[in-house]
């Protein structure tokens, strides 16, 4: 996301201010989230390996068709619409595909999962980065999607669910019924906050880190190093949640990327500063990201349903990182290049998503002093 966006305000998009720049990398993350009641609805009914197949081909499409971009609309449709679609429909019958294996360590198997994403996030800015000076943009595009392709084939072929997809009549009603549950409710709106302010350090966090006089060449390796804290942050918290509780887990690493925000990020002037703070929130960050599935599958009886139950709940996520970059921009902005604004709307919106996880939890009869 932040090389993207470091890159069409330097280059290909010069001309756009950077909040109008930062509606494709909202939209991006916005479709891959909204896509999620639909594909869990076809996932409860029909399983995953057809939906993960589409889901492969149209996201590969995407990322061909940005290649050929060189205006701001035709950007919008394929990386901000197109890619993210055949994304989202990858991402969630995998998801919904671990968790019907497992039930005790349910949050570990979801971190080690969409660990691969950090890793992605690992890779893949170092490789377009570099591609970027010596083959151009529309053939770095093209080899990322010819890699990404040979990896989603490996996925269409292994994915699989324990559970029988168990087809039943379309009703609107299937997805707005969980929020009737008040933990189920609390906890959504928990992770709307969350997600509200998720992206926003990794979309910003190189421009910021230039803005204080970071070299750009140094600059551009922040993404890697967010995402290689995240792949620990996905899996080793999993793990601990499984022993003393998901709820119990998300409630502390959110704190700990509050104090992270606001302890860190908002004072550090110096290259030493931001690399810590990059390290320790893609840590904090992959954590929240990782049992965001599994909480939902804490408070689901009907494993039948958990596609459309997790898909309900990140279709309210997906507003959020509609927004939420777009307001970041808009407050940078306001702040006159500043990040200060940008900074605290991150740390007050991730403290109340804490306090509706506190909230979600205390909903749960019984379960308020006790592993969960």
């Amino acid at each position: 996301i932040g090389v993207f966006q470091e890159f069409y305000e330097r280059d290909l998009l010069n001309s756009y201010p950077p909040s109008a720049i930062s509606w494709i990398v909202s939209l991006e993350t916005f479709f891959m989230f909204f896509g999620a009641p639909f594909v869990g609805m076809l996932y409860d009914q029909f399983g995953p390996k057809w939906i993960v197949a589409m889901g492969t081909l149209l996201h590969v499409f995407g990322i061909m068709m940005t290649s050929l971009c060189t205006r701001y609309y035709q950007l919008i449709l394929a990386q901000g619409i197109c890619s993210p679609l055949g994304a989202s429909a990858v991402l969630y019958p995998a998801m919904s595909s671990v968790m019907s294996w497992f039930q005790k360590k349910r949050a570990l198997a979801l971190g080690i999962m969409v660990s691969g994403s950090s890793l992605g996030g690992v890779i893949f800015p170092i490789l377009v980065q570099n591609l970027l000076p010596r083959i151009g943009f529309p053939w770095t595009m093209r080899v990322s999607a010819f890699l990404i392709l040979a990896l989603l084939a490996l996925a269409t072929a292994t994915v699989r669910s324990r559970i029988p997809p168990k087809p039943r009549p379309f009703s609107v009603l299937d997805f707005v019924r969980p929020y009737s549950e008040p933990a189920f409710a609390t906890v959504s709106i928990g992770n709307f906050f969350g997600f509200l302010a998720l992206f926003i350090p990794f979309n910003y966090i190189t421009l910021s880190a230039i803005s204080l006089g970071m070299s750009v060449h140094l600059s551009n390796y922040l993404i890697s190093i967010l995402n290689v804290g995240s792949i620990f942050g996905r899996i080793f918290p999993g793990w601990v949640a499984d022993k003393v509780g998901r709820y119990n887990t998300q409630i502390v690493m959110c704190t700990f990327s509050f104090i992270v925000n606001l302890a860190i990020w908002l004072p550090t002037r110096g290259n030493a500063p931001i690399i810590v703070f990059a390290v320790l929130y893609g840590f904090a960050s992959g954590t929240f990201v990782s049992l965001a599935p599994a909480v939902i599958g804490q408070i689901t009886t009907d494993m039948t349903q958990i596609g459309t139950r997790t898909g309900s709940m990140f279709a309210l996520v997906s507003v959020a990182t509609l927004i939420g970059n777009p307001v970041a921009g808009v407050l940078l902005i306001d702040d006159d290049g500043r990040y200060l604004y940008l900074q605290i709307f991150t740390g007050v919106a991730i403290i109340v998503a804490t306090a509706f996880f506190i909230l979600s939890k205390s909903l749960c009869p019984g379960r308020v002093f006790k592993k969960f």
